[in-house]
C-alpha cells in the first residue's frame, strides 16, 4: 500500500505526506464568516476537511483541528474594499453584532451536526484575538513591510515581493499570479488615495465614529483586516509552521496568498507545508450568486423549501453526493444528481447491513469457494486503501464499494452461496465497508436515527393519551387514538398499564 499523499497546491503536485512532528498534525482550515446562514457552497468545504481530519486520525495521528469563526466580517477582497458584513447585517436585523453573531454561529454548528462532522479541536474566534493581530501587525511595520495611512495600516506587497522573492517565497507563489501583471489588472477602489500600491491589502483599519465595531490599537480605534487573522490565530495555536492548511479554492488568492506573506514576515517562513483547496459547487452548471436566484441556505435544502428544489435532500444525501465526486473537481449540484445520491445511499448502506447479517463462521467448506470471485473480492478491497491514500480519493472508493454491493445482494438473495468466499474475506469486507462508510466517511443510516425519533415522539404522545384516560377526558383520548390510526399507527393499551404501538 502507498503512502498517503495529497496534492499541495504550493508545489502544483502530488506529495506524500509526512507530519513535521511523527504522529502528530497540526492543521488550520478557514471557517465560515457568521454573518449569514451556511448555504450549499459551505458544505463542501467543511465535509472535505471533515474526511481529512476523521482519515488522518484513524491511521492513528493526533490532530489538532483548528477551524476559525469569523466574527467581526472584515474583508477586503479584490474588487471589494473593506465591508463589515457583520454591522450590515446587524443593522437590516435590528439585532446588536454579537447577538447576530451568535445567532448565525448556532446555525452553523447545528448544520455541521446535520452532517455529522466531527467538532474541531479548537475553534477561535477573529474578535477573541485582536491582541494577537496587533501584535503581529505591530511586527510587520517594525520590520519595515506595512506602513500606517491616516489610521490605517496597509501591507507594503512590492517591497516584500522584492525582499521575500529571493528567498523562494515571492507574492504569487501559491495561486501562481504575476505581481506586474496585477499592476495593470487592480480595480480603482474606495481608499486607493491611502495606499502606496494598488495591490496592496489593510492589515487594519481606520474606523469612523459610527462604525458599530472597533478596537483600541496603536494607531487609534478601528479593525482588523481579513486576512491577518487567520495568521494570528494559525500561530497561536499551531505554531509558525503546520502540515496542512485547507480551504475552498476561491480563498487561495488573495486570502491564503496574504496569509502567507504576513506569516513569512512576522517567522520567515511558509506557515504551512501543505495547502490543500477543494474545488467549487455549480447549481445546474451556473455558479452561485444571488442574481441567479440559486444561493440555497441549508436548512432550505434539508426541508426542500427553495423554488429550484422539487424536494427535500436529507444532511446524508447531499455528504454522500459531495463525496462521489473528487474534492478538487467541480461538483455540479441538480435534482436528478441528488436523487440519484439517495437511491445510491439507501442501496449502499442496505448492502452494509446485509452484510453485518452475514455469518463469517459458516463459510468453512474451501472445497464450496469459487477462487475468481475470491480473487475479484480480494482485488477490490485492498484497492480502497490506494484509492483514498492517492490525494484522498473518495470517489474511487464508493465506487469501489459499489462493487461489491451485488455480490452481498446475492449471497443475500441465495443466488451465491456463502461459501463461496472464505471466512477472512468476508471479514475484511465488513471491516473495510465499516471503515470508510463510518469511520472515515461519517455516514451514518438515517433511516435508524428517523425512526428512533419518531419512536420518541410516539411515547411522548401515548403519555400525553394516557393522561388523558387518567383525567377521564376520554374525548382527548380517543380523538388522539383515532387519529393515530388514521396515519397508520395503532396504539395498544397493555394490561400492566403501558402502551405500545406499531405500525398497520
Amino acid at each position: 500500500m502507498a503512502g498517503l499523499s495529497f496534492y499541495n497546491s504550493l508545489s502544483r503536485q502530488k506529495e506524500i505526506f509526512q507530519s513535521i512532528i511523527p504522529n502528530r498534525v497540526g492543521m488550520y482550515v478557514c471557517g465560515p464568516t457568521v454573518s449569514g446562514e451556511s448555504h450549499l457552497g459551505h458544505a463542501r468545504p467543511f465535509i472535505t476537511f471533515d474526511i481529512v481530519y476523521r482519515y488522518l486520525k484513524y491511521l492513528g495521528y493526533q490532530v489538532r483541528y483548528v477551524r476559525n469563526i469569523t466574527d467581526a466580517g472584515h474583508f477586503e477582497e479584490e474588487g471589494r474594499e473593506s465591508e463589515d458584513k457583520i454591522s450590515t447585517k446587524a443593522i437590516l436585523e435590528k439585532m446588536e453584532p454579537m447577538e447576530l453573531v451568535q445567532k448565525y454561529t448556532n446555525m452553523f454548528h447545528w448544520a455541521m451536526k446535520e452532517f455529522n462532522n466531527l467538532e474541531p479541536s479548537i475553534e477561535p474566534t477573529a474578535t477573541g484575538h485582536i491582541v494577537e493581530q496587533i501584535v503581529m501587525i505591530e511586527k510587520i511595520i517594525a520590520d519595515g513591510y506595512a506602513y500606517v495611512a491616516n489610521g490605517s495600516v496597509y501591507f507594503d506587497v512590492e517591497k516584500y515581493h522584492a525582499d521575500f522573492g529571493a528567498k523562494g517565497m515571492q507574492y504569487g507563489i501559491l495561486s501562481g499570479r504575476v505581481l506586474e501583471d496585477q499592476l495593470e489588472t487592480t480595480r480603482e477602489l474606495d481608499s486607493q488615495d491611502e495606499k502606496r500600491h494598488k495591490f496592496d491589502f489593510a492589515l487594519w483599519k481606520n474606523a469612523a465614529p459610527e462604525h458599530i465595531m472597533q478596537w483600541k490599537s496603536p494607531w487609534g480605534m478601528g479593525f482588523p483586516g481579513w486576512h491577518i487573522e487567520c495568521s494570528a490565530m494559525s500561530n497561536k495555536y499551531l505554531g509558525k509552521e503546520f502540515d496542512i492548511h485547507g480551504g475552498g479554492m476561491d480563498l487561495q488568492f488573495p486570502h491564503h496568498e496574504c496569509e502567507i506573506a504576513q506569516s513569512a514576515v512576522c517567522n520567515h517562513q511558509i506557515p504551512a507545508k501543505f495547502w490543500l483547496h477543494n474545488n467549487m459547487i455549480t447549481i445546474n452548471g451556473r455558479k452561485m450568486g444571488k442574481s441567479y436566484n440559486n444561493v440555497i441556505k441549508l436548512s432550505e435544502l434539508f426541508s426542500g423549501k427553495h423554488e429550484i428544489l422539487t424536494q427535500a435532500y436529507s444532511p446524508m444525501t447531499v455528504r454522500f453526493f459531495i463525496l462521489q465526486t473528487h474534492y478538487r473537481s467541480t461538483l455540479d449540484f441538480g435534482n436528478e444528481a441528488l436523487q440519484a445520491s439517495e437511491k445510491g445511499l439507501r442501496r449502499m448502506w442496505d448492502a452494509f447491513l446485509q452484510l453485518k447479517r452475514i455469518d463469517s463462521n459458516s463459510s468453512t467448506n474451501t472445497e464450496a469457494q469459487d477462487p475468481e470471485l475470491e480473487k475479484n473480492c480480494l482485488g477490490i478491497l485492498s484497492s480502497l486503501d490506494d484509492y483514498i491514500n492517492d490525494d484522498l480519493n473518495t470517489a474511487k472508493v464508493l465506487a469501489g464499494l459499489f462493487e461489491l454491493v451485488p455480490i452481498i445482494n446475492s449471497i443475500k438473495d441465495g443466488h451465491i452461496k456463502v461459501n463461496a468466499l472464505s471466512s477472512d474475506t468476508i471479514n475484511l469486507m465488513k471491516k473495510q465497508f465499516n471503515v470508510y462508510l463510518v469511520d472515515v466517511f461519517g455516514l451514518k443510516d438515517e433511516q435508524k436515527h428517523n425512526e428512533e425519533k419518531l419512536s420518541s415522539v410516539l411515547e411522548l404522545i401515548a403519555d400525553i393519551r394516557k393522561d388523558a384516560r387518567t383525567k377521564k377526558d376520554f374525548a382527548t383520548s380517543d380523538k388522539i387514538r383515532n387519529q393515530l390510526l388514521e396515519a397508520g399507527i395503532q396504539l395498544k393499551d397493555e394490561k400492566n398499564g403501558t402502551v405500545s404501538w406499531e405500525f398497520i
